[in-house]
């Protein structure tokens, strides 16, 4: 390899670090001319962080799905059932034990999600936007159905305080919830980079046909990565009940897909697969949350946050277009 080349390699893998970083800054300075009177508080920030965790608990899991050249548009219909289901095996539950039953139901119905996309694209060879395009709407049924398409009441206990934006501790910067969420993305990151499954599913992104050959089991762990995703998603479906003050709605999570898989392109990764960076994805999740808040705080009308969440959207796969051209 050149030196022109390896200049430039170096730079693409630059930019695909700093890009979450660049694109908050870019928010800052636009809302301080746009709306100079709308401040950072601390109470913001620590909003911010709490917004933050299920965007982020989506994007690390669907992350484990795009590395492996996979996709899932059912993310928001999956949280949605996830809370549910919770919902309706935490209704009776006491104080005590409604938190662990959440937190079990919400990711065991994760996983089933997962298992369910997963033998879709495997055994019936369904493409996986096709596939998910269908449980989108299948997973969202399914929780309007058992729901009686109405919230579903059910106990949060302690989980509640987890997620209440000004810490139950005072010597706590941010909600435990946060450090829950980092504590899982790190443990993502860990698969991926040190464990044999993890980095037999970038290979299998980067050249699915080459992985074959190498015997690399493709059937195995593409549902694999379909069964993580999922349970980030329950561990985030958990997250909205507690938000929601022990709730599961069926309506909820609509659009959640498109942050997560923005958040994970904003970070660096490829839609093409075999190139991911879970905490790029983290901070791609926060960029998103800070996008929200700022809206808000200037008094923008929800119609404008969702042109402008749009907007980001086509600017993170035109990103990813242009990275891939340059590579």
């Amino acid at each position: 390899m050149s030196i022109a080349s390896q200049t430039s390699a170096r730079a693409s893998r630059t930019l695909r670090a700093m890009s979450p970083i660049l694109g908050m800054v870019a928010v800052l300075i636009l809302f301080r001319i746009l709306a100079p009177d709308a401040g950072i508080s601390l109470l913001d920030l620590r909003t911010i962080a709490v917004q933050t965790v299920i965007v982020a608990l989506a994007s690390c899991g669907v992350a484990l799905v795009i590395v492996a050249g996979g996709l899932d548009l059912s993310i928001g219909s999956s949280v949605a059932l996830a809370g549910v289901v919770a919902g309706l095996m935490a209704k009776d539950a006491s104080s005590t034990a409604a938190p662990w039953i959440v937190m079990l139901a919400a990711i065991g119905t994760g996983a089933l999600c997962g298992i369910y996309n997963g033998a879709l694209i495997t055994f019936f060879r369904i493409p996986p936007f096709i596939a998910t395009l269908g449980t989108l709407g299948f997973f969202r049924g399914v929780a309007k159905w058992t729901s009686g398409s109405s919230p579903v009441r059910g106990e949060a206990g302690w989980l509640a305080d987890w997620v209440r934006p000004v810490p139950p501790a005072e010597w706590l910067p941010v909600a435990p919830v946060v450090f829950v969420m980092l504590a899982l993305a790190a443990m993502s990151a860990f698969f991926l980079s040190r464990t044999v499954p993890g980095r037999q599913l970038t290979a299998i992104g980067d050249n699915a046909e080459a992985a074959r050959r190498c015997g690399i089991p493709i059937t195995r762990l593409t549902i694999l990565s379909y069964v993580l995703c999922g349970a980030f998603l329950g561990a985030a479906a958990a997250v909205q009940y507690a938000r929601l003050g022990g709730s599961g709605d069926p309506s909820i999570a609509i659009g959640l897909e498109l942050k997560a898989i923005a958040a994970v392109v904003i970070g660096g990764a490829s839609l093409s697969g075999g190139v991911v960076s879970i905490w790029g994805a983290v901070a791609g999740a926060a960029l998103m949350a800070l996008l929200d808040n700022r809206c808000t705080a200037a008094g923008w009308p929800n119609f404008v946050q969702d042109i402008v969440v749009g907007h980001i959207i086509i600017i993170a796969v035109a990103m990813d277009r242009w990275r891939s051209r340059s590579a």
